[in-house]
């Protein structure tokens, strides 16, 4: 491993991640190489050690435990008088895939990514999985304290308006089931069909209220598919309701 210094970053070959990484998140690299990992999406891994890919899904994991830390500490101490149901709900809120997704998109962390193009373009997880990723090879590049730093002054300050954020509901599913408990109306979600293979794979979901199909949804993920078919219906449900 060969750590270098910011003033011999100008005369490495992996100049411009090291510069990203300094523009985006204002620290230099120390070991370059944890973060070409997390950039590298399985999609786009040739390499094999003792017959694992070497891809960002490690990282990915280890980067999932440290941001969920980070933001569960932070949120802890920003509502010191909230109830534990509210701190998980504004944790999902801020680790939710679709939002880390969007929240890649907006550091341009997707213009560093190493993936097949298909996938690229198919896989509605990819920029969520590299920033957590990323997060993983900060911790174990820069340490827990550091990492905590540079996510909290970079990211949850400067793109999360705490504010705003406690006033959003986008869990269809559960606004949907809280709808069904109060009006007493079974609803059921069922996975009724599976489209393609491989990274492009989409899952159909039936949602019935009342043993009837009263919605459905189709995506990437069966939880996103279920999203957009609770969606669907409490959209219809309300246009009924001012009948």
């Amino acid at each position: 491993m060969r750590l270098v210094t910011p003033f011999s970053v100008f005369f490495t070959a992996d100049k411009s991640l090291h510069l990203a990484i300094r523009n985006i998140f204002g620290f230099y690299a120390g070991n370059i190489y944890l973060y070409q990992l997390a950039f590298r999406h399985k999609s786009a891994s040739k390499d094999f050690v003792n017959g694992l890919k070497l891809s960002n899904e490690r990282l990915e994991y280890l980067g999932d435990a440290v941001l969920s830390s980070i933001v569960a500490d932070y949120l802890f101490k920003k509502f010191p008088y909230k109830e534990e149901g509210f701190l998980t709900e504004m944790r999902s809120k801020i680790v939710s895939r679709s939002q880390l997704n969007k929240l890649s998109k907006k550091l341009a962390i997707d213009k560093l990514i190493k993936s097949e193009a298909f996938c690229n373009s198919h896989s509605k997880s990819l920029y969520g999985d590299a920033f957590e990723a990323f997060v993983g090879a900060l911790y174990l590049d820069k340490g827990y304290t550091f990492a905590k730093k540079v996510i909290l002054k970079r990211v949850i300050e400067v793109h999360f308006d705490m504010e705003r954020l406690v006033k959003v509901d986008n869990n269809f599913k559960s606004q949907l089931i809280e709808w069904s408990q109060k009006e007493k109306i079974p609803i059921e979600f069922c996975v009724v069909d599976e489209i393609g293979n491989g990274y492009g794979k989409q899952y159909v979901v039936e949602l019935k209220v009342e043993d009837k199909v009263y919605a459905s949804g189709r995506d990437y993920s069966i939880k996103g598919a279920e999203q957009l078919a609770a969606g669907k219906a409490i959209t219809r449900i309300e246009a009924e309701s001012r009948l």
